[in-house]
């Protein structure tokens, strides 16, 4: 067992060639290319099309439309992780690399609701009916709205903000196009799509309930929320809870225990409402929706992976650690773990990682962690490092593993 890591220097492989580097850079990710690529196929049909008549432009908004809300569903988005991890570790490691970026699917969804935005602007200037016009117009403001807060400037700064205005812009807009398709005497194919998107975006409500929580504060930092309301979700996804449903919604990572009914989320401090409900603990709260897969999922297609985590990023990291679904090794920087997350907590991890390497930042500083996840990486002879910590740290390690010819992962932060 390994408690704390003795600082000692490790050599980095050398950067790749400058043109695969160029590839792993932050603004050339799946994600932008997944968007990218949404475009030009659009505009590939624009160009095949020429000139559009107005019901083609009709059919191509909503098309790109329906592709940008249907890929955030959560049937789907499990489906997505379920038909990408489906091949054998023992692919070639290239394919499966590529593979694990499945999470990157936000792309299509940013590229479907620009491309879906320019048709419908299109077709709305191309229309001579005033009522179309004006419902037109109309959803094209809050189109254009729902966008802009989206930007990551806006999202970073003012997320409950961004969140409220994606979810009753959203709705509204739905709403309206509804009111344009009837108004523009629809055919069976358009009010067909239009009812299987609007109930993509009402089925997680419908599953709208409120639950008990038995809630254990090792410390005044983190909370551990324990629920046992007839689910027991599966290793690696995440619930979504909220104290007031229509106003905000966080998502957290189920941890069940191998064997045992319910799951645990932990809740760390890192904001107002995290910091509101560690300081207010909550009998009840709200949840809903269908719980989703997250970035971990992607470890099933490699031999041995590496979890890099820092601080509560321990939470997402130990499903799969309890699991022991594929052989991995444990990196976590945090400080004092006893103390801010409890022994009972510590000694689970360690006695399914027994040879987890955990750094106690209080004590020791801030370690390097492209080199720690390297070592381990090296060591351990794993195929891949899945980390989970904050958005600079995150990038950090995916960036500095991938540029030197290392599969890395990690959450995009695109939601």
């Amino acid at each position: 067992m390994t408690t704390s890591l003795e600082r000692r220097s490790t050599d980095l492989p050398p950067l790749t060639s400058r043109a695969r580097r160029l590839l792993k850079h932050p603004r050339l990710m799946h994600y932008n290319r997944l968007a990218a690529l949404v475009l030009l196929v659009n505009i590939g049909y624009l160009y095949a099309s020429w000139t559009p008549s107005p019901r083609t432009m009709a059919h191509a908004a909503l098309a790109n439309l329906a592709l940008a809300i249907l890929v955030r569903q959560q049937y789907v988005i499990n489906a997505l992780f379920r038909l990408a991890t489906w091949p054998s570790p023992n692919w070639p490691l290239k394919i499966r690399w590529t593979l694990g970026k499945v999470y990157h699917f936000g792309g299509l969804h940013v590229g479907g609701a620009l491309a879906g935005t320019a048709w419908f602007l299109a077709l709305t200037i191309s229309t001579s009916n005033r009522t179309l016009m004006t419902v037109g117009w109309t959803l094209l403001s809050l189109l254009a709205l729902i966008i802009a807060t989206a930007l990551p400037p806006f999202r970073s700064r003012h997320h409950d903000h961004f969140e409220k205005i994606h979810r009753f812009g959203g709705w509204t807009a739905l709403a309206l196009f509804w009111t344009h398709t009837l108004l523009s005497a629809p055919g069976p194919v358009e009010v067909t799509v239009l009812s299987v998107v609007t109930f993509s975006v009402a089925l997680p409500w419908l599953r709208l309930r409120k639950v008990d929580v038995r809630l254990e504060n090792p410390s005044p930092h983190v909370v551990l929320a324990r629920f046992d309301h007839g689910e027991t979700p599966f290793a690696g996804s995440s619930t979504a809870v909220s104290r007031s449903p229509l106003k905000e919604w966080h998502s957290f990572a189920n941890v069940p225990a191998p064997g045992e009914p319910g799951f645990r989320l932990t809740i760390s401090r890192a904001g107002d409402w995290t910091g509101a409900f560690i300081d207010d603990l909550p009998d009840r709260v709200w949840v809903k929706g269908i719980t989703t897969a997250g970035v971990a999922n992607i470890e099933t297609l490699f031999k041995k992976v590496i979890y890099v985590a820092t601080g509560s990023g321990i939470g997402p990291c130990l499903p799969h650690l309890l699991a022991a679904e594929v052989p991995s090794r444990l990196v976590w920087a945090t400080r004092d773990p006893r103390t801010t997350y409890g022994d009972a907590l510590v000694d689970e991890i360690l006695a399914v990682q027994p040879h987890a390497l955990i750094w106690d930042t209080g004590r020791d500083g801030k370690p390097d962690m492209v080199r720690l996840a390297y070592a381990a990486y090296r060591d351990f002879g794993a195929e891949a490092v899945i980390c989970i910590s904050n958005k600079k740290l995150t990038w950090q390690v995916v960036e500095g593993l991938e540029r030197r010819g290392i599969p890395a992962y990690g959450a995009i932060w695109d939601s």
